[in-house]
């Protein structure tokens, strides 16, 4: 887990029997590795291609979207890793998204303030993700 909160561990040999009974888990499960294995080369050109600020509110929006809250317990250390830059980067990038009153950083937490804003500096990887989720029928 990249952010706190609740998970669920399943020996192999348990999920196995629980596929065979269900074919629906099966399936959303499938869809789910099929969308993984789409969002990897998309975030991989997307690092590779757009400057540092469309990239941060694109993990901000997508980690918001995961744990649907507006404050995200994550540091610029974490976030320099996840996006595969330096710390200082980080926080130019989010000292821009503050001035913009898109976020606030507090010690260690990221606040998304309006989600709006937020969405006008990412780049279009976002959309392209996000249309993916709903073309599986994920969220």
């Amino acid at each position: 887990m990249q952010i706190q909160g609740d998970g669920f561990r399943i020996s192999a040999q348990a999920l196995c029997a629980a596929l065979g009974a269900t074919p629906d888990l099966q399936m959303r499960l499938n869809r789910y590795g099929v969308l993984q294995g789409m969002r990897v080369p998309q975030t991989a050109a997307c690092n590779r291609l757009h400057e540092i600020r469309p990239r941060l509110a694109r993990w901000l929006l997508m980690a918001q979207d995961r744990v649907d809250s507006g404050s995200l317990p994550i540091t610029h250390d974490f976030l320099a890793t996840m996006l595969g830059t330096d710390r200082p980067s980080v926080s130019l990038a989010a000292g821009a998204l503050q001035q913009d009153e898109a976020i606030q950083c507090r010690r260690g937490t990221v606040q998304i303030l309006n989600r709006k804003r937020l969405e006008t500096s990412v780049c279009e990887c976002y959309r392209v993700i996000q249309q993916l989720n709903g073309q599986l029928g994920l969220r």
